[in-house]
């Protein structure tokens, strides 16, 4: 078995962020982009030279991608899906397939193998008993498809090297599953159980590297975990802050573990204990890597 360990904490970015969430990599321009969904902002980092960009959105942000072009990203808004430039400023609506749900908004999201959008929504403010979350999935055409439903915090999505598995947590659950995925339709079947967390710890933001094994951001439990293919655990990573909340790969090598966290929540004794709640943290991974980001093929 490879040997993998977390080295040192390279980096922090002291941006204390309400809620840092949908953290990604960007190749292209060797950035790292995320968001504070509560603030509306998007960040992007430029790795080399240590440049902060940030950008104020119409709307709160639950997640977003990168596209073909630089200054255009696929965002879940909190009340849908929009392509948005970021220096023109300018909305384009694909999709609001929960406006007529009061008390929801999309939450975490990310593209495929494939090129295609997926955004779950979370029910933040509950009004009836029959209120529930989902996920859905904008395709190359920019049409928009409802994949899963009956969930309460759509969260952790990501996909298997080779795309044929997606991994999805409904948060409040404790639950992570896996997907069998059609890679043509993007249909999903086989539904199983891959791992669980304990009453106190929530499956937050997620990601597969390059041997296969998932890393998922553990709300409530300050850490990382990496889980074998198998759903062992393989690794733990302890953190400085109570809710980590989302993680990428980056760096040349995507040798970089990119972790965002959350203050949001924290009572006032704690954030006095927890002076880096809200930061972005920076890892070297020693023995492992991650996998180029996709962008959105639209």
């Amino acid at each position: 078995m490879q040997t993998v360990t977390v080295g040192e904490l390279l980096m922090t970015i002291p941006v204390g962020n309400r809620l840092g969430e949908g953290v990604l990599w960007d190749e292209l321009h060797q950035s790292i982009w995320w968001t504070d969904i509560l603030s509306a902002v998007i960040y992007r980092f430029h790795l080399a030279t240590r440049t902060l960009d940030t950008f104020p959105m119409p709307h709160r942000v639950g997640s977003f991608g990168l596209t073909a072009m630089p200054t255009t990203l696929i965002v879940a808004f909190d009340i849908g899906i929009a392509f948005y430039d970021i220096e023109e400023q300018s909305l384009t609506w694909l999709a609001q397939p929960e406006a007529q749900i009061e008390g929801n908004r999309f939450n975490d999201g990310r593209i495929d193998r494939q090129g295609r959008f997926w955004a779950g929504t979370m029910v933040e403010q509950r009004q009836s008993a029959a209120q529930h979350a989902a996920l859905y999935c904008i395709d190359e055409k920019g049409d928009c498809h409802q994949h899963l439903t009956h969930l309460e915090i759509s969260n952790g999505l990501c996909w298997s090297p080779d795309g044929r598995t997606l991994y999805h947590a409904d948060s409040p659950t404790h639950q992570i599953h896996q997907y069998d995925v059609d890679m043509q339709t993007g249909l999903l079947s086989r539904k199983r159980l891959f791992a669980t967390t304990s009453h106190h710890i929530f499956p937050d933001g997620s990601d597969v590297d390059a041997a296969g094994y998932l890393w998922n951001a553990q709300w409530g439990g300050g850490q990382v975990v990496r889980y074998r293919p198998n759903g062992e655990v393989d690794l733990i990573l302890k953190l400085p802050v109570t809710h980590p909340t989302s993680i990428a790969f980056g760096g040349e090598r995507r040798d970089l573990l990119i972790v965002t966290s959350a203050k949001h929540s924290l009572e006032p004794s704690q954030l006095e204990q927890e002076p880096q709640a809200g930061d972005l943290f920076i890892y070297q991974l020693n023995g492992i890597c991650g996998l180029d980001s996709p962008r959105f093929n639209g």
